[in-house]
């Protein structure tokens, strides 16, 4: 009997990158392949990148040259890189790299098993097309092994918006929803192999259009179709557009008891002069009134958004003006980066502002975020809140699980198992989390 080949993935970037490395393990355990945590141990090494980050490739090829060693040892090694820096290089990559056996893009990655065997045969192999094909429909049917209590679900990909920052239209192309039929299908699979929670994924996910029985479907349809599911207790979904934040999505907040109270809305800054060259298409007031009529229809829902500070040509007023915005919506949580630049991207050419300068203001800006996160996380103690546990915690008889509001939530003594919803009254703060008690 020959033996497992073994795989090692190393996922960068987004909760889709984290889907798709999934997908790639599957696909490549139809070959012989089972992961593997040790790149020592691989017979093959998937690097699935992420272009967001400011010099995604060059931190690429560092990690690849890590590898050349290992290669030189066990030259029967392949060595692959997948997702948006694959789409984007291309070929350089394997200038750069001769070592690279395999560059696949992420909307061609169902055809792995036929790069594989190439690779096995001596081929170098790269794919970066945009096929006419569904890769989903083209995957293999997924083998029903236990899974989690939550799961992320792409449901749409790609982006129409050309924001002046972001690489994902020229990475993961024009905006494509799955069909209705396909996504309920997943979500049942996924359920039948222990999941309780899923997310919903898209680079602009509320922009979701997918095919239905009677036509094309919005994000609120589809999340009132899932809501029928039987054993699926808790919907959720991410990124979304303030654009694309239709009346039923706000209306779906409102009713849907499935659908956590929890809304991730990146904003990117509060200057209106800086959101019209982002390309944003929205202003500062707009999207505060955006938030009021979402938090009439669910006052309780914690905001989540995205911030860039130090994008080209913003001064101080621009960045107070972010910072203004900030104090007014009152965040949950946020991520906020420093502004860099990703070749081929429109801001990419402009003047851009002082290190320095961009250091500090990204310093004060979560300095602020921190603090809202901090008081927010302090206002649930005394509050009763569904957790979903996931994981035993570190000590004994301890489980860690997540609240209706995404907040960890650590049970001591607790008696549950993953994948037990409970009710929890919280009754500590923590730095990145809360402490809580079973309520009988």
């Amino acid at each position: 009997m020959t033996a497992p080949k073994k795989l090692f993935i190393k996922t960068y970037g987004c909760q889709m990158n984290v889907y798709d490395s999934e997908r790639m393990a599957e696909e490549l355990g139809g070959q012989g392949y089972s992961e593997t945590k040790s790149v020592e141990d691989a017979d093959m090494i998937l690097l699935n990148t992420c272009h967001i980050r400011e010099k995604a490739a060059e931190k690429v090829y560092s990690e690849l040259g890590r590898f050349k060693k290992l290669k030189a040892a066990k030259p029967d090694l392949k060595i692959g890189v997948a997702g948006c820096v694959a789409q984007a290089e291309g070929q350089e990559i394997m200038r750069r790299q001769p070592l690279v056996d395999l560059v696949v893009g992420p909307q061609s990655y169902h055809r792995l098993p036929e790069m594989e065997a190439k690779a096995r045969s001596g081929e170098k192999v790269l794919d970066t097309d945009f096929p006419e094909e569904d890769k989903f429909e083209k995957l293999k049917r997924r083998p029903k092994a236990p899974r989690g209590p939550s799961a992320f679900l792409t449901v749409q990909e790609g982006c129409d918006k050309f924001c002046a920052f972001c690489v994902v239209p020229y990475t993961r192309g024009a905006e494509v929803s799955r069909p209705v039929d396909r996504i309920l299908t997943e979500a049942r699979d996924l359920v039948e192999r222990g999941v309780r929670e899923i997310t919903l994924l898209g680079q602009n996910v509320n922009a979701y259009h997918g095919a239905g029985p009677q036509g094309d479907m919005t994000l609120a349809q589809l999340i009132w179709e899932l809501d029928k599911v039987e054993g699926l207790e808790r919907i959720r979904f991410t990124t979304s557009h303030p654009n694309d934040m239709m009346d039923d999505l706000i209306e779906a907040h409102a009713t849907c008891k499935k659908l956590m109270p929890y809304l991730h809305l990146p904003v990117q800054a509060g200057s209106d002069r800086i959101l019209k060259r982002m390309n944003r298409s929205h202003t500062a007031e707009s999207y505060l009134r955006l938030l009021e009529r979402i938090r009439a229809a669910r006052p309780d829902i914690l905001i989540s958004g995205d911030f860039i500070v130090g994008f080209p040509e913003e001064t101080e007023a621009d960045f107070q003006a972010t910072l203004d915005l900030v104090e007014e919506v009152k965040y949950g949580t946020a991520y906020s980066f420093k502004y860099s630049t990703r070749p081929g991207t429109p801001a990419a050419e402009r003047p851009q502002v002082d290190p320095t300068e961009a250091d500090d203001r990204l310093q004060r800006l979560q300095a602020l975020l921190t603090r809202q996160q901090r008081e927010i996380q302090d206002s649930m103690v005394g509050r009763e809140v569904g957790v979903l546990f996931e994981k035993p915690g570190r000590e004994a008889g301890q489980m860690l699980g997540k609240s209706d509001y995404l907040h960890a939530v650590h049970v001591a003594d607790c008696g549950r198992k993953a994948g037990d919803l409970a009710r929890v009254r919280i009754i500590e703060s923590r730095t990145n989390s809360l402490a809580g008690e079973l309520i009988d």
